[in-house]
């Protein structure tokens, strides 16, 4: 195995350990999400994110939060509403 691949596995299991964290921090929320860490200062700054600041300086994020605040806008599927419309007009 070459130096690139041995670098690819790393990278895949150190972003298969950030998603078993319940906290992050800003870096390893960009890593989780693969949102920028300026766009995430942005999203706290407008407080369109759930985030923690216990200290005033540093952020944290509770993964748990994140996957519900990143599904809350989730849409579905064409086949989602036609089973959803079947099963209402069986009624």
């Amino acid at each position: 195995m070459d130096l690139n691949a041995v670098m690819q596995k790393l990278e895949d299991i150190e972003r298969n350990v950030i998603g078993l964290k319940a906290i992050l921090n800003v870096g390893e929320l960009s890593q989780y999400t693969g949102f920028s860490k300026s766009h995430i200062y942005k999203l706290v700054h407008m407080s369109k994110i759930p985030y923690s600041k216990p200290n005033g300086k540093i952020l944290f994020f509770e993964r748990k939060k994140i996957d519900e605040w990143i599904l809350s806008k989730s849409y579905m599927s064409a086949e989602e509403i036609k089973q959803k419309a079947a099963k209402m007009y069986k009624r």
